[in-house]
């Protein structure tokens, strides 16, 4: 530890023993590049040891750091003096030049107004440490870092760099829950013992950014639009109207008076005090909102759409052009129209989505942002969206189980009350809203129905609950103001059923991955998923039925339970380990870090946050969801009712995630799922010869999974053939398939024998030389159905070479069904239901693709004497 008696400027310039950083006050913009380029992989190592906590630098000790050093400014533009940095520079909050500077005092000692002093130096420092992990090199002390184009991974980054460089030691959940370094700074100081008074609740004025280069709409304003206001000045609202990003008011806004729970036994139980805070400034700005009349009945035929380069948005874009008639306006970030129109074209291929020529014709592509004053929009093109739209669908939100509701009140909450402005500006117009329901995610809740109350917003403990929740208690508190606001509130968002298409970022999709590739479920009551597809074909209905506008609706299909999920796996040939809660999650964490998925580095971040887990208790330990209103719509409409997103459902979900390396399938190597033996007995002879002799066959048949079978139609073989004309000893099977019905059967010649199994073995012998052997069974229009299941006529070669031997091999009478039935054995460690139903499932399958393969020759023959036209086709060709 330094000596804290040394002065500041000293100390500023001893601030690691690694030599990895050069003075402060000698540092140039090339050598902060320098710096920066020697970032390494040891930031993440001390992340991973921030929550454990460690040796670091305390309050006081900080003080004398930060007071000395650097403020973050811009570089010097060319001809310019460089500013004046090291022990000569200003310091944000300290003294005017000439007045005394305070030292530092001995460790532990109280430092006089300290807090004040270096509250402003201390956000300055850490402002100046995230700037470097942004794509613009600069953060403000007030600004967000994830906003300003932070990911998780340089939040964990950022954290490690401030405990090895600063000595501040800072909980991940510190830093995902508010991300502004003055926040940072205050926090770190309350902890060190010096309470800073908190910041009154934002307003949104106060988190204005400039808009970027309007773009054109190719709708002519109607008559009467107002014009628009002079640069800098907000354009005039109808009478009453609101403006969300309004003027900081002359009085404080109001701030929480009951007291909150004692935290002392549970930190991460409750809300903390300034985010209850913010929500409720944030919900008076709803009551801003002008009274409105019922906008008209009608279906829309211009419709404005957030979020459409999202999982769901992407979705809802394409099913909006296919279910309705409206030309739909996508707001999508991007510098200019050609950059946002690029970036949504990019998404909607990657989730296996058209972008063809339709679709552009009924697209207009506006760039803009939702964080933004009128979305980023210029007010000429904002009065044309008010006086010329229909509907208003919200889609767009930030999606992050670990930043705080500071660090996503602005695309989540004040981006939904701009939205709602909109509709209420110009003529009235409904809101759709997609929420979600988070705002349930109350631990010990009793039920979620569609109209029950919310969670007690104090028992919301992760952010992005707490942002869905203020969203729509404020959309609650417009539609006292007459704005037609419909609510849809989906669960987690399953793949598409047909293309596969998945969000690597939901967390159901993080936990079934897991789930597949690990063998462990934690225990859960239940799963509120449904796909994609369904919930974006019925959300699209709510925007185009006029008579569903104004409700709300609970878009999560029918929720899976533990026994729905284990059993689905199980069927999928993934036998899972059922774990309880904190067991499934240290060892989920445990595997993760011994074998790392890049894929799922989120699931370990959340795994990891205690604020994060509160959400994913309440999400696994909650009820099911109930429908009532959505299950009546959809029934009144003819849509699809809602199904168990169970194994089917999610195949094509599951085989891409295993094919990106999230999840993975079942092997040859697995332990088998089901097995039975097979014997057959025969004779051969040797290609050109008349003279035979015994040939048997030993083998087992096995299947890792039912997905084999449904995919692939294929069974495992291994075993051995004993052939004393190929060789003395047996062959050993080293690799062999069964193919169930290949080709669906169909012959592969011209003629009635239709292909019932088709074995393909590659074997070796005593000597290791590579043979090979192809079986068929096939089924024959005859009678003799009972010998046309057992017989198999076999080829057998040396590997490279023609087949040397052919013949015919028979599965005897006596033990087809004491073998093949009677004898088929299920893993063990199964229960007793379990292991009868995967007989059952066998034997049905098994059965019925038999049955087919045996009945095509009969349909077929019968097809050709029932063809008796007196006038035969003159092309047909004579059998």
């Amino acid at each position: 530890m330094r000596d804290m008696n040394e002065d500041a400027a000293a100390n500023a310039g001893r601030r690691t023993n690694e030599g990895q950083r050069t003075n402060e006050g000698q540092r140039t913009t090339a050598g902060r590049r320098s710096d920066e380029g020697r970032r390494t992989n040891d930031g993440q190592a001390t992340a991973e040891a921030i929550e454990r906590g460690g040796s670091g630098l305390d309050v006081s000790e900080l003080l004398a750091l930060v007071m000395t050093a650097e403020p973050a400014g811009p570089e010097p533009a060319a001809g310019e003096t460089a500013p004046v940095t090291g022990s000569d520079a200003p310091v944000p909050g300290a003294p005017a030049s000439g007045a005394p500077v305070p030292t530092a005092p001995a460790s532990g000692a109280p430092v006089p107004g300290a807090p004040a002093l270096a509250l402003d130096g201390l956000a300055e420092a850490i402002a100046v440490a995230a700037g470097r992990y942004l794509p613009h090199g600069h953060l403000d002390a007030d600004a967000d870092f994830f906003d300003a184009g932070g990911s998780s991974v340089h939040a964990v980054e950022l954290a490690a760099e401030l405990e090895r460089d600063l000595g501040v030691e800072l909980d991940l959940d510190d830093v995902f829950a508010d991300a502004r370094p003055s926040s940072l700074a205050r926090r770190w100081l309350e902890r060190g013992g010096h309470p800073v008074p908190l910041p009154a609740p934002r307003t949104a004025e106060a988190e204005k950014l400039p808009a970027p280069a309007s773009a054109g709409l190719p709708v002519p304003a109607p008559a009467g639009t107002p014009a628009p206001a002079p640069a800098g000045l907000s354009a005039p609202a109808p009478a009453g109207g609101l403006t969300v990003r309004s003027p900081r008011p002359a009085d404080p806004a109001p701030v929480t008076t009951l007291p909150l729970p004692d935290l002392a036994d549970d930190p991460h139980g409750t809300a903390r005090r300034e985010d209850l805070d913010q929500i409720l400034a944030d919900l008076a700005l709803a009551d801003r909102l002008p009274f409105l009349r019922s906008p008209e009945p009608l279906p829309p035929r211009r419709i404005l759409l957030t979020g459409a380069t999202g999982f769901l948005g992407s979705h809802m874009l394409l099913d909006l052009l296919r279910h309705s008639d409206a030309h739909v306006y996508c707001l999508v970030r991007g510098a200019d129209e050609e950059a946002a129109t690029a970036r949504l074209a990019e998404q909607l291929r990657t989730y296996r989505l058209p972008w063809n020529a339709e679709v552009r014709r009924r697209v207009t592509v506006l760039p803009g942002d939702i964080r933004r004053p009128r979305l980023g929009l210029s007010d000429e093109l904002w009065h044309t969206l008010a006086h010329e739209l229909d509907s208003v669908v919200g889609v767009a939100a930030a999606v992050d189980f670990l930043r705080g509701y500071q660090s996503l009140r602005a695309s989540n909450v004040l981006g939904t009350l701009t939205l709602a402005e909109l509709a209420a500006t110009g003529r009235p117009k409904p809101l759709h809203h997609i929420s979600s329901i988070a705002v349930f995610n109350e631990v010990g809740i009793g039920s979620m129905g569609e109209d029950d109350p919310f969670a007690h917003v104090d028992r919301l403990v992760a952010g992005y609950d707490q942002s869905k929740w203020a969203a729509e208690t404020a959309l609650r508190r417009a539609r006292d103001h007459g704005l037609i606001v419909s609510a849809l509130r989906p669960g987690g968002i399953g793949g598409h059923t047909r293309t596969g298409a998945y969000n690597p970022q939901d967390l159901s999709s993080g936990l079934i991955s897991a789930f597949g590739r690990f063998r462990t479920v934690p225990a859960f009551r239940y799963l509120n998923a449904a796909p994609v597809d369904w919930v974006s074909r019925v959300a699209v209905a709510v925007v185009c039925e006029p008579d569903a506008w104004g409700f709300d609706y609970h878009l999560t299909g029918v929720p899976n339970t533990l026994d729905d999920v284990v059993r689905d796996m199980a069927f999928g040939g993934m036998h899972v380990r059922v774990e309880d809660w904190d067991e499934w999650r240290t060892d989920t964490l445990d595997r993760l870090e011994a074998e790392p998925v890049p894929e799922l580095a989120f699931l370990a971040r959340v795994l990891r946050s205690p604020t994060a887990l509160k959400l994913c208790e309440a999400t696994l330990k909650g009820p099911a969801a109930a429908a009532e209103r959505t299950d009546a719509l959809v029934e009144a409409l003819g849509l699809t009712p809602a199904a168990r997103y169970d194994a089917q459902a999610q195949l094509k979900t599951f085989e891409k995630l295993a094919g990106d390396g999230l999840a993975r399938l079942p092997r040859k190597e697995d332990q088998p799922y089901l097995w039975f033996a097979e014997t057959t007995e025969g004779r051969v002879r040797r290609t050109g010869d008349t003279a035979d002799s015994p040939c048997s066959m030993a083998l087992t048949l096995s299947i890792a999974s039912m997905y084999q079978l449904v995919k692939e139609r294929r069974v495992d073989v291994s075993g051995a053939i004993t052939c004393p004309a190929a060789h003395a000893e047996p062959l050993t099977v080293v690799h062999g398939d069964l193919w169930v019905r290949p080709e669906e059967g169909i012959p592969q010649q011209h003629g009635l024998e239709h292909q019932l199994l088709r074995y393909r073995l590659r074997l070796r012998d005593a000597d290791g030389r590579q043979w090979w052997l192809e079986g068929h069974k096939y089924a024959r229009a005859r009678r003799d159905l009972w010998r046309q299941t057992r017989a198999l006529t076999i080829e057998l070669g040396r590997e490279g070479e023609p087949a040397t031997f052919t013949g015919e091999v028979v599965v005897p009478a006596d033990s087809y069904v004491r073998d093949q039935i009677d004898g088929i054995k299920v893993a063990p460690h199964l229960t007793g239901q379990e292991k009868r139903a995967a007989k059952l499932t066998w034997l049905a399958w098994f059965g019925l693709e038999m049955g087919r393969g045996l009945a095509g020759p009969f349909v077929r023959a019968a097809a050709d004497l029932l063809d008796l036209r007196r006038t035969p086709n003159p092309t047909e060709r004579h059998r």
